[in-house]
C-alpha cells in the first residue's frame, strides 16, 4: 500500500495519531493470537469456544483414512447415476435392464432411504445395506458384489 493511502495520513499534526494520550501504543499488550486463551483471556474462550481446550477419545496410532473412505447413495438417487439419455432409453425399453456402477460413479456403499422404481436393475458396488439389498430384489433387480 503506497504511503497516502496509509491511515497515518490523516492523523499527521495530531499528537498521538489515534491512540490515547495516556497509555503508550504498544505492539502486542495481551499477547499474539490465541495467547491467553487459559489465563486472562478465559473468559472469551469459554465463552465463545468452549471445548477447546482438552482432549477427548482414545488415540489411533496409525490412523488409516483409507479404510474409513466409504461414500454412501441411497436407493431413491440411484437412477441419478444414469445419463438422462440412457434413462430415457430404459424407461420404453423396459426388456433390458440397465448396469448401474456406482463405484465408478464415486459410490462405495447403497443404502435404503426412499423408494426405487419398479423397472429391474443391476446394481454394482462395494456394499449393500440389508434394506437397499430387499428393495432392489423386490424391484427384480440385481445386486453385484464388488471389491
Amino acid at each position: 500500500m503506497t504511503a497516502r493511502y496509509k491511515k497515518n495520513r490523516k492523523h499527521r499534526g495530531h499528537v498521538s495519531a489515534g491512540h490515547g494520550r495516556i497509555g503508550k501504543h504498544r505492539k502486542h499488550p495481551s499477547g499474539c493470537g490465541n495467547a491467553g486463551g487459559q489465563h486472562h483471556h478465559r473468559i472469551n474462550f469459554d465463552k465463545y469456544h468452549p471445548g477447546y481446550f482438552g482432549k477427548v477419545g482414545m488415540r489411533t496410532f496409525h490412523l488409516n483414512k483409507d479404510k474409513l473412505h466409504c461414500p454412501v447413495v441411497n436407493v431413491d438417487k440411484i437412477w441419478s447415476l444414469i445419463p438422462t439419455e440412457k434413462r430415457l432409453y430404459f424407461a420404453k425399453n423396459t426388456s433390458k435392464a440397465p448396469v448401474i456402477d456406482c463405484k465408478r460413479a464415486g459410490y462405495f456403499k447403497v443404502l435404503g432411504k426412499g423408494k426405487i422404481h419398479t423397472q429391474p436393475v443391476i446394481i454394482k458396488a462395494k456394499l449393500f445395506s440389508k434394506r437397499a439389498e430387499k428393495k432392489i430384489k423386490d424391484a427384480g433387480g440385481v445386486c453385484v458384489l464388488q471389491a
